[in-house]
């Protein structure tokens, strides 16, 4: 049995709420930006759209709800898929290096997300 040391909610119930609310944040965001592209779009309407705090605080919202989906998603590919019954003697490494891998991948794509919004 694989321990949910690593998991985001350390359970399976919280897990699933968090990748389920992180869903929608995501797919709001999405809509509202095809929404406006929808209408037409230029450099000046996307800088003063991006300009709003509203604007910065819902994509920070949608940046942070895609790092808990991403790291959920990939916490669960990673416990289900590399396992010693799976890959042999190395899978608990392998998967300890995959978690870290895709724990730093993550915490990078924020901190550039963040300074693309807020710099």
């Amino acid at each position: 049995m694989v321990r949910a040391v690593t998991s985001f909610g350390r359970s399976g119930l919280s897990d699933w709420l968090v990748q389920r609310v992180s869903g929608v944040i995501l797919l709001a965001w999405f809509v509202c930006i095809a929404a406006s592209l929808a209408g037409g779009m230029d450099y000046a309407k996307w800088n003063a759209m991006f300009e709003l705090t509203s604007m910065k605080v819902f994509t920070l919202m949608a940046i942070l709800s895609l790092a808990a989906h991403a790291w959920i998603g990939m916490w669960s590919v990673g416990t289900d898929y590399l396992t010693e019954r799976m890959v042999g003697a190395w899978g608990n490494a392998l998967r300890l290096a995959f978690q870290i891998g895709c724990a730093l991948l993550i915490f990078v794509y924020v901190i550039w997300g963040l300074q693309i919004l807020w710099g």
